[in-house]
């Protein structure tokens, strides 16, 4: 990959990702209470899924906004 971006570009792309992370772990975790009842390793499958992309959502955040989420522990 040789495509050269300026910072407005890349802080776009970063929202995008952010974005689209977001709306995955929100889609996992519904899934994981819809589960829950009927499909206990489907909805551990879920929560773990979901647990990924909230750590994704902190590290574009700490990109944009260091400092955000402070220190503490998730």
């Amino acid at each position: 990959m040789t495509d050269v971006v300026d910072s407005d570009e890349l802080l776009r792309r970063i929202q995008r990702a952010r974005a689209c992370a977001e709306e995955e772990e929100r889609a996992w975790r519904t899934r994981r209470e819809t589960l829950r009842q009927t499909d206990p390793d489907g909805a551990r499958d879920a929560e773990v899924r979901s647990v990924a992309y909230e750590s994704v959502l902190r590290v574009l955040d700490e990109i944009v906004t260091p400092g955000k989420h402070g220190t503490e522990e998730a």
